[in-house]
């Protein structure tokens, strides 16, 4: 039996195939899985799809006409799966319900303190052999406020990081995080943490609750001089209201890893397109704004971990196992 991996990067592909060795054959795609490229998967029982991946009703009804069966999906995230048209066609859907936090939370922080730090603006200055500090000045962390929205194991990395810098921490979750509380860390409404915090940083999961949670009104709630981090999902931004304070002059900086319709854009080379999202090319205009293609997880330890959770998927499919990474059983 052999596997079809989708959207499969360069440095990934030695990691997956290894991971496979002796267990199953695995073939490796570049292309990420969406309606045009789903017809690929005709004749294999598994395919394994990447964070960007279409699996919407479309395309999953195509992976079922072609005998798919199960959907390995090589993230925590899951907003990209029609969970009930995957039961109703009798696909099993699994995904890695968990890897490293540090990977996510310890890019957060390089985010949130290159924008503080202006490094960007230094680097390319510094390359033309200009060495001037104008615009450059920074602020301490140390003493300020970081406001976590979500913290769950990512969230709680973020926590300690900012602990050692010796911030005052605020927190916002549905569930309070004991070991936070342990670091200092209050839990207060949402909007009383955007209203004091120096710096916050997102951390929840995209769910219809959470789309937009940094709407037009919470953006007008913060800081003027407050950074924004996001390394979880695009979404959880309204990155046009966003756009918008930013032409004001809001905020030191923001830094996202993450945008809302980074599908069909991150992880592609459109360096040689016109790019037709408005949005995104207003946003990346801004000196204020870091914008990174979805690279906060993609650490060797990380990346290590979702591969190894995707065999043992894989591997409890064939055997009739269902573990916790299951969202849709098999039928």
């Amino acid at each position: 039996m052999e596997i079809l991996a989708f959207g499969v990067q360069a440095d990934e592909q030695p990691l997956i195939e290894r991971a496979f060795r002796g267990r199953a054959e695995v073939r490796c795609l570049d292309v990420f899985l969406n309606e045009d490229t789903a017809p690929i998967a005709a004749g294999h029982e598994i395919i394994s799809t990447s964070v960007n991946a279409d699996l919407g009703a479309g395309v999953l009804e195509i992976l079922a006409a072609g005998g798919t069966r199960m959907v390995a999906q090589r993230s925590t995230g899951f907003n990209n799966v029609d969970l009930t048209a995957a039961e109703r066609l009798g696909l099993t859907v699994a995904r890695v319900s968990s890897y490293s936090p540090y990977s996510v939370a310890e890019f957060a922080w390089a985010l949130a303190m290159a924008v503080n730090r202006r490094i960007v603006r230094a680097s390319t200055r510094t390359r033309d052999f200009d060495f001037r500090l104008h615009g450059l000045m920074g602020r301490d962390m140390h003493g300020r406020t970081a406001g976590v929205l979500g913290t769950g194991r990512i969230g709680e990395a973020f926590a300690r990081i900012a602990h050692g810098f010796g911030m005052r921490l605020l927190g916002w979750d549905v569930t309070e995080n004991p070991a936070c509380r342990d670091l200092g860390m209050t839990y207060v409404p949402k909007d009383q943490l955007l209203a004091e915090a120096d710096l916050v940083t997102l951390h929840v999961p995209l769910m219809p609750e959470t789309r937009h949670l940094i709407d037009a009104a919470a953006l007008k709630s913060m800081r003027d001089d407050a950074i924004l981090v996001n390394s979880s999902r695009g979404g959880l931004i309204d990155t046009a209201a966003l756009v918008g304070e930013l032409r004001a002059g809001r905020f030191t900086g923001v830094g996202l890893d993450v945008y809302e319709a980074e599908a069909g854009l991150f992880f592609l080379d459109k360096s040689l397109e016109a790019v037709e999202d408005d949005t995104l090319a207003r946003l990346v205009t801004f000196p204020n704004v870091l914008v990174t293609s979805h690279q906060a997880y993609y650490t060797e330890d990380a990346v290590g971990q979702i591969v190894d959770a995707t065999v043992d998927n894989v591997l409890d499919y064939r055997a009739g196992r269902r573990s916790a990474n299951v969202l849709v059983p098999r039928s």
